[in-house]
């Protein structure tokens, strides 16, 4: 579902090597996780699986899709919610959702019965016929994250997700997650939140410095560590902190 090849991404101001030649691949049905300290890479390698950010080196495969081959048809598949929720402050909800769904082309059968869902699911309902910019910053997470899940997307990416949703939306997204993937959908995302990673993850990258220093499902890397431990005490060791 999501390969990653040789990735590598140098920004010019001093030459620092954001993301140094990683690979990695996650499969149709998988949680997988990606953590790592602030400045660690996360986030720009997100950028680059999601085509806002173009790599020095490397490719992300999206279905077979190259992301610099076919960027429309790697995009298509590909649900986003970055880790700070950017929206039209000056639409109503429902007027934002509808934009979404007219980007992806989703019918309007598909798109009133999922914006039905979703804004149920998140508890925006009240809310939807409401400008934006009245939100919270938990509310302007719900509703990127409806507005991401309109197109029924293969593969769901999300940086940060948790931040800011209270306990029943935090719970909600994460049974989401699950059903996507028992629906062979992937879900790919970033979180500091190590219990939650260590709780739903089938697999773990923990990336520093740019490098992928660990990888595999918890019970691969409590081998690795020699002993039983939880994910924050093996993220601690790998890492250094």
């Amino acid at each position: 579902m999501l390969q990653i090849r040789n990735l590598t991404k140098t920004y010019a101001k001093g030459g620092v090597k954001a993301v140094d030649n990683i690979s990695f691949h996650v499969e149709q049905g998988e949680i997988y996780g990606f953590l790592g300290p602030n400045g660690a890479g996360k986030t720009t390698t997100i950028k680059m699986i999601t085509g806002l950010l173009k790599q020095d080196g490397g490719t992300v495969r999206i279905n077979g899709f190259d992301t610099l081959v076919d960027p429309l048809e790697a995009k298509s598949k590909i649900g986003y919610v970055p880790d700070n929720p950017q929206v039209y402050e000056k639409l109503k909800g429902v007027e934002y959702l509808n934009f979404m769904a007219d980007v992806y082309r989703v019918t309007k059968t598909d798109r009133q019965e999922r914006m039905a869902r979703y804004l149920q699911l998140f508890d925006l309902e009240a809310a939807a016929g409401d400008l934006i910019d009245s939100y919270s910053h938990g509310m302007k997470q719900k509703i990127v994250l409806t507005g991401a899940l309109l197109h029924d997307p293969d593969l769901f990416v999300l940086d940060e997700p948790m931040v800011g949703l209270d306990p029943k939306s935090a719970f909600n997204l994460k049974e989401v997650m699950r059903d996507m993937c028992g629906l062979g959908k992937t879900v790919f995302f970033s979180t500091h939140v190590l219990e939650v990673a260590e709780r739903i993850c089938d697999r773990i990258a923990i990336i520093d410095k740019g490098r992928i220093i660990s990888e595999g499902t918890m019970e691969e890397l409590r081998a690795k560590a020699g002993r039983e431990e939880s994910l924050e005490q093996i993220f601690l060791e790998v890492t250094g902190a």
